[in-house]
């Protein structure tokens, strides 16, 4: 089950668990930050996130709509979220659509769309 991989992803990132999130990438996955750029590959995506989501003592990634076709060893899931961050007693969010290919058993593709000025709106103090 696709759906049920990105699930699991989801909730270690949320749990903090950037570690383990990454395993669940195949080796040449692509991470596809739409307006941000792209990187490939286990540690470049986790090269990538770790210094953004060490800066917030909570993160919480709320999937409002998810459909997925496919199967373990070739899928497809879409979701529309909002990603949550906090800091403090300050919470932040960005509405996020995600894409993600699954290949294996692994991720093989995830690019998210939202909107770049919200995403630096939100980052500014």
């Amino acid at each position: 089950m696709p759906a049920a991989l990105v699930t699991k992803f989801i909730s270690a990132i949320e749990r903090g668990e950037l570690s383990q999130a990454v395993a669940m990438l195949t080796d040449d996955c692509e991470y596809d930050n739409v307006p941000m750029g792209k990187v490939v590959g286990p540690e470049a995506v986790g090269n990538m996130l770790s210094p953004f989501l060490d800066r917030y003592d909570r993160v919480e990634w709320v999937v409002h709509h998810q459909v997925s076709s496919g199967n373990l060893d070739h899928g497809v899931v879409m979701n529309e979220r909002l990603d949550r961050f906090r800091t403090g007693d300050t919470w932040v969010e960005l509405p996020v659509a995600g894409v993600f290919v699954v290949r294996h058993g692994k991720i093989a593709l995830w690019r998210d769309y939202f909107d770049r000025d919200t995403l630096l709106q939100m980052l500014t103090p």
